[in-house]
């Protein structure tokens, strides 16, 4: 038998399984069937032989009538199936829509505690549902269901309102710090904010205006009674009349010498104030426990302890505004009366405020509270701060344009006093200068750098005229050596290096001291210096230059009868004249130095007269060291 003919018997039997295949089609599930017509068989039977998932069924030899049944069972169990996820879907349908009683109970008449939130979240589900699901929103069930959830949704936004207003309310009734019941009580009904802000926008800005007049109004209050007990305590530094170039006969100040300054005002040194930044992180003060103490407290003190208040408070407000509302926005509508508050007390105290250094002080507070601030991030104080700190800076040049006017417009009539001593403006201007300096070293702003050269040349304008009052020009040199002395000594002692201005009085300090050396010398020596300057040159070389034994023993012999004498009398001028010890102890050795570089001149005019070292000269010259030994003496004695 043939391949062919194998193949043609292969067909006939599919075709004939085919047959019954079809056949049985008909069959029900008792195999009964009723009568098929076979017409039309061939040409169905011609279009399947294509077909390949048929083709792959006869391949594998299954026969065509128990593929049939596994295919109806897999159709049962699909219909099954889809049966049982409707069921499933229908199930939470029903459960996500329905509106059981006991929640309308609840919502309606229940207390606001931990069941009714739950009980408010289950809702807010539901209502969530039938919004968001299109399928929902077209159901008729929906529209059964939908006036109950609606009318729940009514009664619980009221209620909520209601309750949350209750409790806003009750905070303008604390005299404890407002912080405990927001964290401790407003926090923990956060998710009743939630409900409003999902299914009661219109309520929730209600609530939200509430809570902003209430908090605003409370703030408001506290800081404007806040501020009120603080001017009870308030210690008055400086008034329109303590400036550096006024008289202290026309101030209360009174201050004359070195001693009294630094035992006495507060307007131009510095001093323990400055401890002030030391405490930036110190609680607010209590004003009625320093009230009853009777303290006093400059006002920078007083400033710093209202913004830590501010800091502390706004921080808090600023947080709880995020936490409960999810909007921090909210917090500048709340701050707005306290802002007000705050500008209406600067409005008046700036204006009267003649204290620089206490302003210098604030924008230092200010520099550090805006620090603090940063670190913590949190940003709501910035533009407040920002605005705080020009109008500080504002005020502090203009009174420093009055301390620059007093300068510039002195009457050195008055100011003048027959002492060579620092003068008390050189006082109050060093002080002043180095406690600015001392603020600005750290905080680097150099804005006060032009305010610093005006200064100083007003200050050396002033010290020039007051120094040509004296009628001698020793007194004069003095005078400016012992002010200039002033200046670079409290720039010292400030530890700050002083910069500019240091350099400046230091150059006119050094360029006074050898002009006093050569007064004072020639008070004593004026012989000897002229004579030596004009004829002791040692490029002098022709005879008719040369002094003679007669010219020269004269003075020899005046200098060995005076010279310790005079040294004498030296050292107890640059004691008397002099207020540092250390500049007089310096001005001393200058002076016996240079006595020395004229005595040694001499010396050598002594040595171009021939034969002076084996006549008279013998007795009468002497080395130089024993100049410098009994200097020694003194130097040792300052």
């Amino acid at each position: 038998m043939d391949d062919s003919t194998l193949d043609m018997q292969g067909n006939q039997k599919q075709a004939f399984d085919l047959g019954m295949f079809v056949g049985n089609l008909a069959l029900d599930e008792n195999g009964r069937s009723d009568y098929v017509s076979l017409e039309g068989l061939q040409e169905e039977l011609e279009e399947c032989k294509n077909d390949e998932k048929l083709s792959d069924i006869l391949a594998k030899g299954t026969k065509l009538w128990e593929h049939t049944k596994g295919a109806e069972n897999n159709v049962r169990q699909v219909q099954l199936d889809a049966i049982q996820a409707a069921e499933s879907k229908l199930t939470k349908f029903v459960e996500d829509i329905i509106v059981p009683p006991g929640m309308v109970d609840i919502i309606v008449d229940g207390e606001v505690n931990e069941e009714y939130l739950k009980t408010l979240e289950s809702l807010s589900k539901k209502l969530k549902f039938a919004e968001v699901d299109s399928m929902v929103t077209t159901s008729k069930a929906l529209k059964v269901v939908q006036p109950e959830l609606e009318r729940l949704r009514q009664k619980a936004v009221s209620k909520v309102f209601e309750f949350i207003a209750q409790k806003i309310h009750a905070l303008r009734k604390l005299k404890t710090s407002i912080q405990i019941p927001q964290d401790n009580i407003l926090l923990k009904y956060r998710c009743l904010i939630i409900f409003l802000k999902e299914h009661g926008m219109e309520i929730y800005n209600e609530v939200k205006a509430t809570y902003i007049d209430t908090m605003n109004k409370i703030l408001s209050a506290h800081f404007r009674a806040y501020i009120q007990a603080m001017g009870k305590l308030q210690l008055d530094i400086a008034t329109s009349s303590d400036l550096i170039g006024v008289e202290t006969k026309s101030t209360r100040l009174s201050l004359g010498r070195r001693e009294s300054l630094r035992n006495g005002s507060a307007v131009f040194a510095l001093g323990d104030r400055i401890n002030i930044l030391k405490e930036i992180d110190q609680p607010a003060l209590i004003l009625h426990t320093a009230e009853v103490n009777s303290e006093r407290y400059p006002y920078e003190v007083l400033f710093r302890s209202l913004h830590k208040l501010l800091m502390d408070t706004a921080a808090s407000e600023y947080l709880f505004c995020g936490d409960f509302f999810g909007e921090e926005s909210i917090f500048y509508e709340i701050f707005a009366g306290p802002f007000a508050v705050l500008d209406e007390h600067f409005n008046v105290v700036l204006p009267n405020c003649y204290d620089a250094l206490g302003l210098m002080l604030m924008i230092r507070i200010v520099d550090q509270h805006q620090m603090v601030m940063f670190k913590r991030k949190i940003p709501c104080l910035d533009s407040y701060l920002d605005k705080v700190n020009i109008s500080l800076w504002s005020r502090l040049k203009l009174v420093l344009d009055m301390h620059l006017n007093s300068l510039r417009n002195a009457n050195v009539r008055t100011l003048w006093e027959d002492d060579v001593h620092p003068h008390y403006v050189m006082w109050r201007y060093a002080e002043f200068v180095a406690s600015l300096v001392h603020l600005n070293v750290e905080y680097g702003d150099g804005q006060l750098d032009l305010n610093f050269e005006r200064l100083q040349m007003a200050i050396d304008d002033l010290l020039n005229k007051l120094a040509k009052t004296f009628t001698k020009p020793k007194l004069q040199t003095t005078f400016l050596i012992n002010n200039y002395d002033v200046m670079v000594t409290v720039l010292m002692k400030s530890g700050t290096g002083g910069g500019s201005t240091m350099v400046h009085f230091w150059h006119l300090l050094k360029s006074n001291i050898p002009i006093f050396v050569e007064e004072m010398l020639l008070e004593h020596f004026n012989d000897l210096i002229k004579f030596v300057t004009s004829r002791g040159s040692e490029e002098s070389s022709s005879s008719a230059e040369n002094p003679s034994a007669t010219d020269l023993e004269p003075l020899a012999w005046d200098f060995l009868s005076r010279w310790k004498a005079a040294i004498e009398l030296m050292y107890e001028d640059c004691i008397t004249s002099f207020s540092d010890s250390l500049c007089g102890r310096m001005i001393l050795n200058m002076a016996y130095l240079r006595l020395g570089f004229y005595y040694r001149r001499l010396k050598v005019c002594a040595r171009r007269i021939e034969g002076s070292f084996n006549g008279s000269f013998n007795r009468v010259l002497f080395p130089v060291t024993y100049i410098s030994d009994e200097v020694d003496k003194y130097l040792k004695a300052f």
